[in-house]
């Protein structure tokens, strides 16, 4: 058997995952699209200090998991090996206190996500650079970046969360849970069910 027939399988099998994965991104991404557009009716709300996570605001938490993104696309642009970092962002952005800012920024991480995922390499391998405080180097992958960088969106969500519950602001029940928590509890959610 022709080495290259051996190989399609598993390249395509790749391909759905990634695509699935970009999927995951997406709804995460429009989740804090869909709080602009439908739950926040000013920019003050996204500068709002939280009681309870002192110093978060939801302005800051949407710019955050945004960069982890954005700073994963702009990495994959660049010609390999592929370093990444996710300390190397900017912070106090129009995104933080503009809600007009943030949706827009938002939008464009998507399209950044739309142009690199689809011709990546889910397994191209990466080199983490990480202050924890110390300087730390880790191996990594697209794919694992990518799924992280959605769960670690999923987590910065489930506190804006509360800062909108401080708010009275109520969101859906899905904004701030896990898939796997919602395939758990069996819930008809865009990240409840596999899109197999």
């Amino acid at each position: 058997m022709p080495v290259s027939s051996t190989l399609a399988p598993a390249q395509d099998h790749h391909g759905d995952a990634l695509m699935q994965q970009l999927s995951v991104a997406r709804t995460v991404l429009l989740q804090a699209v869909d709080l602009l557009d439908n739950y926040l009716i000013s920019d003050e709300q996204l500068s709002v200090s939280s009681k309870y996570l002192p110093g978060s605001t939801i302005g800051k938490h949407l710019r955050h998991a945004r960069d982890h993104f954005v700073l994963l696309a702009a990495c994959m642009l660049q010609p390999p090996p592929y370093i990444l970092s996710y300390d190397t962002r900017i912070r106090n952005t129009p995104m933080e206190t503009s809600r007009t800012s943030a949706k827009e920024a938002l939008l464009e991480a998507i399209r950044q996500l739309d142009e690199v995922v689809p011709t990546a390499d889910m397994k191209a391998p990466i080199t983490l650079h990480a202050i924890t405080p110390h300087m730390q180097e880790f191996q990594s992958t697209f794919g694992r970046e990518l799924w992280f960088a959605s769960l670690h969106c999923v987590h910065h969500w489930s506190m804006v969360r509360v800062i909108a519950g401080e708010m009275n602001i109520k969101l859906t029940d899905d904004f701030g849970f896990a898939p796997s928590t919602l395939v758990y509890q069996d819930r008809a959610a865009p990240l409840g069910k596999a899109k197999i």
